[in-house]
């Protein structure tokens, strides 16, 4: 245990600072002993990317902040049972392949409690006021490991989590090594975890943890025990200034936006789509898509990318169980020129979409698979594809439902790793209606054009 105070400027524009009072570290409650498993072809493009992070925001009595934390803490231990490689690190066998290590030796998930220092007038923030907050390096402190890539699990936990104690709650990061899992495991464990802080014996749903089971090639990988620094400083000041926005779309606007997509369109004599209507996502993908595109004023000829990072739990044959443990997504890419997008009417691109997921059977997985592991390639976080727009979590995770015992979260969000220009992070709304959360990263030129445009939002709003 590391006890003192350390200080963290929550962002360089704002007043706000963070202490970190006290790291400990949590185990699995029962002995387990020693554990392997190796990552496969779903895991390893991820290395390259840093820790996949995630805020959750709670209100809660303030006098109840030490309480609050043992109670979580307690549960921890206690899930971490089911969720040992959490607790583990990354290794590597005499072949270089990479798996996931867990001795009851190791130190286990990193913990971290915190507190907010006062405002100018002796008031620490509130849970509304981080929750009004649209750009999310204003609280990129609220989180651990900003800019930690995954490779470092070689060396330190796999999940840290930082319990910061507000005037009226508390707010829960995390820090998950994305090497180790996606968003569909990461929800599962949270929700497991939720649960027996809320007083269950025992968690609805176990984690399947046998990735080998989904694909049992083994990858070795050429990478140094110690992976390099990225130069986080000349990196982010080579690059275009980037500004981060929450637009929340209501159940009325994602309608909205359906219908027009299913519309008979007015001026192009064409009937409409054959087959099934676009889903909400198949939509809502082609609406952002546009809109974007447009806001960056790209030329007609200029290639524009849609990325999805799909779910193939389904999609694998024979399929996996919604609670497999690991990584079990995919990039799924289309893409045309800005000016034939823009120039056809918005089924279009929904059509785009939706035959690029209906494509992404067992066997275009299979081929994919197969090419990477014949030319293994670590991706970069950045690697979506030419002025792409990037899809990643999704409005089916039951994100508001995590509660700890003391109500659910006022506000979800991911948070400063992985995002790039054409980044977008989908959330469901707050109050368990229709509506979408949309979280876009852009340039800042595109995100004032976006700002400006009238159709985008439809009767939405911007946070």
């Amino acid at each position: 245990m590391e006890n003192g105070i350390k200080e963290k400027n929550l962002d360089l524009d704002s007043s706000i600072k963070v202490k970190i009072t006290q790291t400990t570290h949590i185990q699995p409650r029962k002995k387990i002993g020693r554990r392997e498993c190796q990552l496969i072809t779903f895991d390893l493009p991820y290395l390259g990317f840093f820790y996949n992070q995630k805020l959750l925001i709670y209100k809660a009595n303030g006098d109840d902040f030490e309480e609050i934390v043992k109670k979580l803490k307690e549960g921890l231990s206690v899930v971490l049972e089911e969720f040992y490689q959490l607790a583990g690190k990354l290794g590597r066998d005499d072949d270089g392949v990479f798996k996931v290590m867990y001795d009851d030796d190791m130190d286990g998930v990193e913990v971290l409690d915190a507190i907010v220092d006062v405002n100018h007038d002796g008031v620490m923030v509130s849970v509304d006021e981080l929750s009004s907050k649209d750009e999310f390096t204003m609280m990129k402190d609220l989180v651990p490991y900003n800019g930690i890539l995954n490779l470092e699990g070689l060396q330190r936990p796999l999940l840290a989590i930082q319990f910061t104690k507000l005037g009226d709650g508390l707010a829960i990061g995390l820090a998950f090594n994305h090497a180790v899992l996606d968003g569909s495991a990461t929800w599962h464990f949270m929700s497991s975890w939720a649960e027996l802080c809320d007083g269950a014996q025992s968690i609805s749903k176990l984690p399947v943890l046998d990735r080998v089971k989904v694909r049992p090639t083994r990858v070795s990988l050429e990478i140094p025990d110690v992976p390099p620094q990225p130069d986080l400083t000349a990196a982010a000041a080579a690059a275009p200034k980037l500004r981060e926005k929450l637009f929340k779309f209501s159940g009325a606007a994602i309608e909205k936006i359906k219908a027009a997509h299913n519309a008979v369109g007015p001026t192009n004599g064409t009937t409409a789509p054959a087959g099934p209507p676009f889903s909400t996502f198949q939509a809502l993908s082609s609406h952002l898509w546009r809109a974007v595109t447009k806001a960056r004023e790209l030329k007609p000829e200029e290639p524009t990318v849609f990325t999805i990072f799909a779910d193939c739990r389904k999609r694998v044959d024979p399929p996996m169980p919604e609670s497999y443990f690991g990584n079990l997504i995919q990039a799924i890419f289309t893409g045309t020129a800005a000016g034939l997008l823009l120039g056809h009417p918005p089924e279009f691109s929904a059509g785009m979409v939706k035959a690029a997921i209906g494509a992404h059977d067992n066997a275009a997985i299979d081929k994919r698979c197969k090419e990477w592991e014949d030319k293994p390639i670590i991706f970069q976080y950045k690697d979506a594809g030419m002025n792409c727009v990037a899809v990643g979590s999704s409005p089916r995770f039951k994100v508001y439902d995590v509660d700890f015992g003391f109500g659910k979260p006022e506000r979800v969000r991911s948070g400063a790793n992985n995002r790039f220009d054409g980044m977008v992070y989908l959330y469901p709304e707050k109050d368990g209606g229709k509506g979408i959360d949309v979280e876009i990263s852009l340039e800042t030129k595109a995100m004032d054009n976006l700002e400006r445009d009238k159709k985008f939002l439809m009767d939405g709003e911007v946070v």
